[in-house]
């Protein structure tokens, strides 16, 4: 048993927001009980986490992740001088993709892992690729992640754009790793089914996907850029969302990543469905692909979650970003609401569905993820101003201590399950392996 005291905890439970001088009880992989320091006295033999005044609140979740670009940082291309996006694609993801390892695909794995840590995010739904290593390649990713103690769903990411044989080794990577999912049960491992996007898939690989993914959830690029719909409007005759739902590919579990160029009808048809959209602000302004509408979606009634897409580890930075991204696109200082929204009560909703445990709230029978955060407010943070503490005064570098399932990760800032420095020390030559490749 652990006790998490002296912080101010917040919970994410609209019913008791924050809790001054609080305290959060941890028996196994679960909260036992949440109050204030009077807990201490009540279970004395607890191993007790001081958080010396900061923050105690759940871990952040990151619904749209990359792994396997961790290479990619730092990276000179000779003449890779992008002037659109399809120019970022082909010039470097899918080159870079093209050329990783089982080793590579680990080491990706393993120092985003440790950077999520670092930066207090316990959860990342994955989506993956490596065309030359696609076979067991989910595998190689859950061994680093189980190494870490981290929570990830996982998926491979299928495309026509390397030929026929390359999809079909996607379409089995992703259902051979579903159905060790579903048998296996993994404590905090989950599966979805991943899509490039829909201008890199024919009807035929798009029929085969949805015959082998049975029940699982798609987590799909859905008109990221504008040439997404604008292929699909002049192939197909249908906007990206419209054509996809053909197929059978929205369900309650599925996750359409970006939305950027999508009409209201294609909202509506969302909504219809139940899925999730998932906004990533950093990569759709370093992409220059365009803003979201996310006002639109919010207003249409769609649940909209929070990721980063590769381009960070620490969710409080997406935070910022977000509502950055909101007011300036809007013209609106007050425009921004929807960001505490996305990144909790909506994050929290789709790990759930994608996890089957209550995981992302602080709340007695919630798995115990949680961090200490070393914040101290110097104005009152409350029930009703808790969010812009966290968007104003907060960075991934200020968490000292991750739990996941009630294990330490990480305390005082050191990782608990691996050698930090002999695991960047390997990832380097991984990395200069790669660049040499390239």
């Amino acid at each position: 048993m652990k006790i998490l005291y002296n912080g101010t905890v917040i919970t994410q439970d609209p019913a008791n927001p924050v809790i001054d001088r609080g305290a959060v009880v941890i028996d196994g992989d679960k909260i036992k009980e949440l109050g204030t320091e009077e807990l201490l006295a009540k279970y004395p033999g607890a191993q007790r986490l001081d958080a010396r005044g900061g923050l105690i609140m759940p871990g952040m979740l990151n619904t749209h992740m990359h792994m396997y670009s961790a290479f990619a940082r730092g990276m000179a291309i000779p003449n890779y001088n992008p002037r659109t996006f399809t120019d970022i694609l082909r010039g470097l993801w899918w080159r870079l993709d093209k050329l990783l390892t089982p080793q590579d695909n680990y080491y990706s794995a393993l120092v985003s892992g440790i950077e999520a840590i670092k930066n207090g995010t316990t959860t990342m739904l994955d989506h993956h690729a490596s065309p030359n290593s696609a076979a067991g390649s989910l595998d190689e990713l859950a061994e680093a992640i189980n190494q870490l103690g981290l929570r990830a769903s996982l998926s491979y990411e299928v495309s026509d754009r390397d030929g026929p044989a390359i999809a079909r080794a996607g379409i089995e990577e992703n259902r051979r790793f579903a159905r060790w999912c579903q048998q296996a049960k993994p404590e905090r491992l989950a599966a979805s089914f991943g899509l490039h996007a829909s201008f890199t898939l024919s009807d035929a690989t798009l029929e085969a996907c949805a015959e082998a993914a049975g029940d699982t959830g798609f987590h799909v690029h859905t008109a990221e850029g504008s040439s997404d719909r604008e292929y699909n409007l002049q192939e197909f005759g249908l906007p990206a969302v419209k054509r996809l739902d053909k197929f059978g590919i929205w369900n309650p579990r599925s996750l359409a990543i970006h939305c950027v160029h999508i009409d209201e009808e294609e909202m509506e048809l969302l909504h219809e469905r139940d899925v999730s959209v998932v906004h990533n602000p950093e990569s759709n302004m370093g992409n220059a692909v365009g803003r979201a509408d996310v006002a639109a979606m919010f207003n249409k009634g769609l649940r909209v979650g929070l990721g980063s897409d590769g381009y960070t580890t620490d969710m409080f930075e997406g935070l910022k970003v977000a509502n950055l991204l909101l007011k300036h696109g809007e013209g609106n200082p007050a425009a921004g609401s929807q960001v505490p929204a996305m990144a909790f009560a909506n994050n929290i909703d789709i790990v759930c569905r994608h996890f089957g445990v209550l995981t992302g709230r602080l709340a007695p029978g919630w798995q115990a993820d949680a961090i200490i955060v070393q914040y101290k407010p110097y104005s009152p943070l409350t029930a009703d101003n808790w969010w812009y503490h966290l968007l104003m005064g907060v960075s991934g570098g200020m968490v000292r201590t991750v739990l996941v399932d009630g294990n330490i990760l990480m305390e005082e800032r050191e990782l608990t399950a691996v050698d930090e420095e002999e695991v960047y020390a390997q990832a380097r030559l991984q990395a200069e392996s790669v660049w040499k490749r390239l």
